[in-house]
């Protein structure tokens, strides 16, 4: 047995790649300059095949059995010329319409031995065969073998005196065999080629466009985010320096106090901004080496949120029902968040002496948030148009399962109410 060396296997790699190189170089020539490649293959097959006919006068030359010699016919220069033209010079076509390349070889095949001459660019006939079989259509295929095996036939049966029909047919059918498979085997595998090619492309335009979603979900949530922090904190406020602008000249210790309520709530709602925007860093872009992270706010968080609005002049009337505390932290926070835009609504609309019902009741799978407010001066927008806040309402209460109703009540009033379903596995992407 013989053994491989590990220089010959190291050695095969730079080989391979300057095949590889070769292949990649050869192929773009084809494309640029097509009919350059089809040329060459018609000067090679006259230089090997044809050339030697016209130089020893034909396949029975000298050096041939006497009864092989007998089975030919010899031919004129100029009818052997003529023969090998209609045999080779269609294959310059091969590529583009094979199946009328092959059609012409294959007639002029069957004339040539009908007049029983025999000539080495009968190789031509295999050629457009596996042509045929690698660019053409395969029902032209199935015509074109039944074509080569009735001319394999008639050749055998010329041939017959010098060699057995059997032996003759077992090899030229098996040639044309092997130029069939060979033309099947590079076109399975070009297409295979092609299929991995669009498979790869199709995989990068959807890897780009599951990018372009995810950015704009993420461009989405933070805009949500960031619109909940500024609209509901900016409404605060500005109602706080109004009511201390009022107070200042008549209860100047009530401005002090609008005054620090304004200072905690600007510094909260600049501690939410921080938290929001520091997600989005890079690890490793703070000084820190990280994000600064704190805990979204939840339930719990309500009471001062209620706090706040309440500072900022209206009252507010705060129950729960149920098991909030069991309630996971996303839900948690789709509460906190579609609350803190409800009273935001209604403290820039609302009257002075608004009084404002807040409830959360779970009960179940089922979790319901009312906001019901006992009168308003303005309306909270035109007749069939909704803000962004209530459309993020609902872009929240979607993402369990739920839906934001809202309109007025019949005292006067602004009511909202969200559902959100609790059952496991109803929720969407968050």
């Amino acid at each position: 047995m013989t053994s491989v060396s590990t220089d010959d296997i190291s050695g095969m790699g730079p080989l391979v790649a300057r095949l590889s190189r070769g292949g990649q170089r050869l192929r773009q020539a084809d494309r640029t300059h097509p009919w350059a490649l089809d040329t060459a293959v018609v000067v090679l097959v006259f230089l090997l095949f044809c050339l030697p006919d016209l130089i020893h006068g034909g396949v029975d030359d000298g050096d041939s059995p006497r009864r092989f010699k007998l089975a030919f016919t010899d031919l004129p220069v100029a009818g052997m010329l003529v023969l090998q033209a209609g045999l080779v010079v269609p294959l310059l076509w091969r590529r583009r319409k094979p199946a009328v390349a092959f059609g012409v070889i294959a007639a002029v095949f069957v004339v040539q031995w009908s007049l029983g001459a025999a000539l080495r660019a009968d190789i031509a006939l295999f050629v457009a065969l596996y042509s045929l079989a690698l660019h053409g259509r395969l029902r032209q295929l199935s015509y074109a073998c039944g074509a080569v095996a009735v001319a394999m036939a008639l050749v055998a049966v010329r041939v017959s005196s010098a060699v057995s029909v059997g032996d003759a047919l077992f090899f030229l059918l098996s040639t044309a065999t092997a130029a069939v498979a060979l033309g099947l085997m590079v076109r399975i595998r070009r297409a295979q080629l092609a299929g991995l090619r669009e498979r790869a492309t199709r995989l990068e335009i959807e890897r780009d466009q599951r990018s372009r979603l995810a950015t704009a979900t993420e461009r989405t949530r933070v805009a949500r985010e960031m619109h909940d922090i500024v609209g509901h904190n900016l409404s605060v406020i500005i109602t706080l320096a109004d009511a201390g602008a009022y107070a200042t000249d008549i209860q100047p210790a009530r401005g002090k106090e609008a005054l620090l309520l304004i200072g905690d709530t600007g510094r909260q709602a600049l501690g939410e901004l921080r938290r929001v925007l520091g997600v989005l860093r890079e690890a490793g872009g703070g000084p820190t080496g990280g994000p600064e992270l704190s805990p979204q706010p939840g339930i719990l968080d309500l009471g001062a949120l209620c706090a706040t609005v309440r500072a900022a002049g209206l009252e507010v009337v705060y129950r729960t029902s149920g098991d909030v505390d069991a309630l996971d932290s996303g839900v948690q926070l789709t509460v906190y968040r579609i609350v803190q835009e409800a009273l935001t609504n209604t403290l820039k609309h609302a009257a002075p002496d608004t009084r404002v019902h807040l409830a959360i009741l779970v009960e179940d799978s089922r979790l319901t948030i009312r906001v019901q407010d006992t009168g308003s001066d303005t309306s909270p927008g035109p007749p069939n148009e909704e803000g962004h806040g209530l459309v993020g309402m609902r872009e929240r209460a979607a993402l369990y399962g739920g839906d934001v109703s809202a309109g007025p009540t019949a005292g006067g009033g602004w009511s909202v109410e969200a559902v959100l379903d609790l059952t496991p596995g109803s929720g969407g992407d968050r």
